[in-house]
C-alpha cells in the first residue's frame, strides 16, 4: 500500500506542467455495469491516456447530475455497488497502480451514513487522494473538508459560472489538488460552453488561486478537449464515457469487450 497518496495530485500537474503538457481527467461512476467490469474499466485508464481518474460513488438522487451519469449511479446500485465497495476497489487498484491520482465524487448522505471518521481513514487507507462533494458547501467545511485535509485528502472545489467574484475567495479558501471549473450551468453531460467564456472565467479564477484549473460538464469530444486545454490545466470526460457502457449494455453485449472500448476512446481524447 502506498502511502504516498497526499502527492499524487501535486506530482501529477507538476509533471504534466514540466513537460508542457495538459491533463486528462476521466469520470466513470463506480459498479457501472457492474463492479467486476467497472475495476477492469477503470485499471485500463492510465495506460490509455487518463492523468487523473475521478470515480464517482453510487447515490440515489445525484442531483448534479445528468440522465447518462444519473443511469449509471442506477446501473450500479442495482448490481449491488456500495460505498464500502468502491473503497475497495480503489485497494484493489493501488494493488497493481500507486502513482496514478483517484478523486471521489459524490454526495454527502451516503459518506455521513458510512460515518465520516470512519470514511476518512477508509478512504485514506484504500489511497484516494481527493475529494469533490457537491452539496457541501464551504460554510460546512468542518463536516468532511477539515477532516479530509487533515488526514491528507486533498479538498476539490468546484466554481460556475454562477460564482461571483464576492464568493470566491470563500469557496477557495480550503481548496486543494486542482479547482474544478464547471462550465456551464446545469447538470453534466447536457450541452458545452462557449471556449471564450471559459477562458474569461478561468482568467477571473486564476487572479485568487495557483492551483491548477480543470474544466469538465459537457466537454465530450477530443476537439472539445484540445479546446479546453488550451485554456485550463485539464479537461474531464464523463458522459461521453459513460453514454457508451449504457449503449452496451442496452445491446446486451458481452462487457468483457467494455475495458478495451472505453481504453480506444481514452487514447482518442489523450491523442489530442
Amino acid at each position: 500500500m502506498s502511502t504516498n497518496n497526499e502527492s499524487r495530485l501535486t506530482e501529477c500537474f507538476a509533471a504534466l506542467r514540466t513537460n508542457n503538457q495538459n491533463g486528462l481527467v476521466t469520470f466513470l461512476t463506480a459498479g457501472d455495469p457492474d463492479p467486476e467490469t467497472s475495476f477492469q474499466i477503470l485499471r485500463g485508464l492510465p495506460e490509455a491516456g487518463a492523468n487523473v481518474l475521478e470515480i464517482g460513488m453510487p447515490f440515489s438522487d445525484p442531483m448534479a447530475d445528468g440522465p447518462a451519469v444519473q443511469a449509471a449511479n442506477l446501473r450500479a446500485l442495482k448490481a449491488g455497488m456500495t460505498l464500502a465497495k468502491t473503497l475497495e476497489m480503489v485497494q484493489r487498484f493501488r494493488e497493481e497502480n500507486s502513482q496514478t491520482p483517484i478523486v471521489l465524487m459524490g454526495y454527502f448522505n451516503p459518506i455521513y451514513r458510512y460515518g465520516v471518521e470512519r470514511f476518512v481513514h477508509d478512504a485514506k487507507f484504500a489511497g484516494v487522494d481527493g475529494l469533490i462533494i457537491v452539496d457541501l458547501p464551504t460554510e460546512e467545511d468542518d463536516e468532511l473538508c477539515h477532516p479530509a485535509m487533515t488526514a491528507g485528502i486533498h479538498w476539490i472545489r468546484l466554481l460556475t459560472p454562477t460564482t461571483s467574484a464576492e464568493r470566491l475567495p470563500a469557496v477557495l479558501k480550503n481548496a486543494s489538488g486542482f479547482v474544478y471549473y464547471v462550465s456551464i450551468a446545469g447538470v453534466t453531460g447536457t450541452r458545452s460552453a462557449a471556449i471564450d467564456t471559459v477562458a474569461n472565467a478561468l482568467s477571473g479564477i486564476r487572479e485568487h488561486t495557483s492551483l491548477p484549473l480543470a474544466v469538465g460538464f459537457g466537454v465530450r469530444t477530443p476537439e472539445q478537449v484540445t479546446k479546453i486545454n488550451g485554456v485550463a490545466d485539464a479537461a474531464v470526460v464523463g458522459s461521453a464515457l459513460i453514454d457508451q457502457i449504457a449503449a452496451h449494455v442496452e445491446l446486451e453485449k458481452p462487457r468483457d469487450e467494455l475495458p478495451e472500448i472505453i481504453a480506444q476512446s481514452v487514447r482518442q481524447l489523450a491523442s489530442k
